[in-house]
């Protein structure tokens, strides 16, 4: 049975699986502080529909509450515990029904089943903040086993917490010209591939949004992340299928079981 998969830029996604739509980290912000979307247009009106959105971390280029603002009423909002306390402005959001979770946490939607994962970042919402709130990673199960990653270093443990799965959105850059190791950069990325080993994995978190400013300095970390990430994955994990998707594409994917 298939699943489809949308990347509208950056860490937002749509996957559909079992009659069921689920939205990763929406962001259809033009521009957000001191970054400015380069690549790719607004993501449609048709982004913002979904059963079922998964908010990561806190961080605000994950956390957008002008984006999740234009979700419709009664839609279900997944977020770290501790995030409506972090962010007062979660609060403000009537319409939404906001679920807190923990790693190990599933959650029904319609078809499917959703699994709170751990992640390796920091989940405050920045500048400042305490340590109240874990990063997240997903996994969506339905006729598929997607894992959407968040944003995340590279972890031991990290394909034993996420099980096997037949899909990875993983994330293999970020938004300015330096990355820590609580990221996930092209090399790092093709490394968890290789202990994944799903069947096929989407790019994401990279050429979308850069900082005002700095559009000639090291231009190669901002257009290059995904062309190197199908290289690096042919030798890391060959057997799985790299699907590079331009901004609004989607891709329809078989998933035999």
């Amino acid at each position: 049975m298939p699943v489809e998969v949308t990347w509208w830029g950056h860490a937002t996604c749509t996957i559909e699986d079992s009659n069921t739509r689920v939205l990763t980290d929406p962001l259809f912000a033009r521009r957000l502080a001191h970054l400015r979307r380069r690549r790719g247009a607004l993501p449609s009106p048709d982004a913002h529909r979904a059963d079922v959105v998964l908010v990561s971390h806190l961080h605000a280029d994950h956390l957008h509450l002008a984006s999740l603002a234009r979700l419709a009423p009664g839609t279900r909002l997944l977020v770290p515990r501790g995030a409506p306390r972090a962010v007062p402005g979660l609060r403000r959001l009537g319409g939404l029904r906001v679920t807190e979770v923990v790693p190990g946490d599933k959650i029904a939607v319609g078809g499917l089943v959703v699994r709170a994962v751990p992640a390796r970042h920091d989940g405050r919402r920045l500048p400042v903040g305490p340590h109240r709130s874990p990063a997240l990673g997903y996994v969506v199960e339905g006729e598929a086993r997607t894992y959407f990653a968040g944003d995340t270093g590279l972890f031991d443990s990290m394909a034993a917490e996420v099980g096997p799965v037949d899909v990875a959105l993983l994330p293999v850059g970020g938004w300015g010209p330096h990355l820590g190791e609580e990221h996930l950069d092209a090399g790092r990325a093709a490394r968890a591939l290789a202990g994944l080993a799903p069947r096929s994995a989407v790019p994401v978190h990279y050429g979308t949004y850069w900082p005002i400013g700095m559009d000639a300095v090291r231009p190669h970390e901002f257009h290059a992340p995904g062309d190197e990430f199908v290289r690096l994955a042919a030798e890391a994990a060959p057997e799985v299928a790299v699907h590079k998707l331009g901004h609004g594409e989607g891709v329809r994917l078989e998933v035999a079981r």
